[in-house]
């Protein structure tokens, strides 16, 4: 039995509503541990204030929820599933004849459109967000000088002047801008000659610290070069990705992490769908039948295993040893697959 439009359109809104509640939960979550973190950093850095920590906590959680986002479609379609197993909406509905793959479909439907509407509008917002918070945080936490941490990027140049090697707190504009730089300089013979940092402080081996209202060093870095050892995928939109790809690759840079973002956000929606099939497979038992806690149980871990093996096969097409489209799309067919059998062996024996 189809299931009807009335049905399909009430089982839809209790997706959307949990769902939405368990990622607006999470992302406050995010919001507030980091604009904590943030405040312990911050210490008394110059111009940090508790309002613009605020702001920069506000401008990375949109790409730290996006990261999380699989979970909040897996927690709020179990709590979706098993609300009407609760009220025994399920078990009217098998009743009347519908089936579980019918009363299934309007919350994988939202699922795909939850997917789509991540990588197409959501995503953007991020990667804007997230390359506006590089750029606040390498002002600040480079004036405040704590700007030395694992997270700082490195790269070597020669120019007419000679070697350098080139250190970054973090990019913004997409490889356009460095923030926190610093270049510490060599002569042609490979001599080291002074350290330039990019408040125009000069430190050299035969002088006493300089501090200069602007200097100029020789650089052949393009935006390319730039882009390929600065710029994180995650701070390049999903529209953007095949300009990025194009370019770095007729650079002669390798662009296997630009593939591996664009081949990863085109699987979410598949991703989100089957995670809602993990969330099918273990809530739709009924209450009655007791044990409801050790399913939610195993949907968690089940969803967490398919999260790990996503983690595991991108880092796998991160470093060239899979392709990036194979990375991305075998855990998630896996796992479609696998959500699909555990459900025919449940609902058809």
């Amino acid at each position: 039995m189809m299931i009807g439009r009335t049905l399909g359109l009430y089982i839809a809104a209790r997706f959307v509503k949990l769902i939405a509640g368990v990622f607006f939960t999470i992302y406050m979550l995010i919001f507030t541990l980091d604009f904590v973190e943030l405040m312990r950093r911050a210490g008394d850095a110059e111009g940090a204030s508790a309002g613009l920590m605020a702001t920069l906590a506000f401008y990375r959680a949109p790409s730290i929820a996006e990261q999380v986002l699989p979970f909040a479609v897996l927690f709020g379609a179990m709590g979706a599933l098993l609300g009407l197993s609760r009220k025994l909406e399920l078990v009217v509905a098998r009743s009347a004849g519908v089936s579980a793959w019918a009363f299934l479909q309007p919350g994988l439907v939202v699922g795909l459109i939850i997917g789509v509407a991540s990588i197409t509008l959501f995503n953007p917002v991020a990667a804007d967000f997230k390359q506006r918070a590089a750029s606040i945080e390498g002002k600040i936490f480079t004036k405040s000088g704590s700007n030395v941490t694992a997270k700082d990027l490195w790269l070597r140049q020669k120019s007419v002047d000679g070697q350098a090697v080139v250190r970054a707190i973090s990019t913004s504009g997409q490889g356009r801008e460095l923030n926190g730089v610093t270049f510490f300089n060599y002569d042609l013979s490979g001599r080291f000659i002074d350290r330039t940092e990019a408040r125009a402080r000069v430190v050299s081996t035969i002088d006493e610290p300089q501090s200069y209202a602007t200097a100029v060093i020789a650089t052949n870095l393009g935006v390319e070069q730039v882009r390929r050892n600065f710029t994180p995928p995650e701070q390049v939109s999903y529209w953007d990705l095949p300009e990025v790809i194009d370019r770095t690759e007729r650079a002669g840079l390798d662009a296997t992490r630009y593939k591996l973002q664009q081949a990863a956000l085109t699987a979410r929606p598949v991703l989100l769908v089957a995670m809602i099939m993990v969330a099918a497979t273990v809530s739709l038992r009924f209450f009655r039948f007791g044990g409801v806690a050790r399913m939610v149980l195993g949907g968690v871990v089940a969803g967490f295993v398919l999260y790990v093996a996503t983690e595991l096969t991108e880092d796998l097409g991160a470093n060239g040893i899979i392709a990036p489209v194979m990375a991305a799309w075998l855990p998630v067919i896996l796992g479609s697959l696998l959500g699909v059998l555990a459900l025919l062996h449940q609902e058809d024996g």
